[in-house]
This record gives C-alpha cells, sequence and structure tokens, in this order.
C-alpha cells in the first residue's frame, strides 16, 4: 500500500474515533496529523533500508573474503 494512502486511512480512522466520542479535529489538524503519519513511516522505511544496506554491505565483504581463499580441490 502506498504511504501516503496508508498514513490518510490511519488518519481517518482517528478521525472516527474522535468522532464516536463526540469530539471533533479541525481538517488543517488532520491534514498536519497525516503528513506527520506519513513523515514517521518514510523514517521507518529509511531505517529498514539503511539495515538492509548494511547487511548486504557484510554479506558482499564476506563473498569477497571467501573468494580470495578459494582452493579449488
Amino acid at each position: 500500500m502506498h504511504r501516503t494512502q496508508h498514513a490518510q486511512e490511519i488518519t481517518d480512522r482517528f478521525r472516527e474515533l474522535v468522532e464516536n466520542a463526540g469530539d471533533s479535529i479541525n481538517a488543517d489538524h488532520l491534514d498536519e496529523l497525516s503528513l506527520l503519519i506519513e513523515a514517521g513511516l518514510d523514517a521507518s522505511l529509511v531505517d529498514y533500508m539503511e539495515t538492509m544496506a548494511n547487511r548486504l554491505d557484510k554479506l558482499a565483504h564476506d563473498v569477497r573474503h571467501s573468494a580470495e581463499f578459494w582452493e579449488e580441490g
């Protein structure tokens, strides 16, 4: 699911919960909430990609190291 759409769905659900409680939130504040949620999702994705890149870098290093010491039988 696209991050913007996912953030909007979370915001819509939050709005429903607030309205079911008998309160309301200004549309501008809901838009800001949606942007904050999307920014949080983006930050999580960047952290995850950094972790994966580090793992791939280590794997590439290990493959190069193994290749240097490969001896044919």
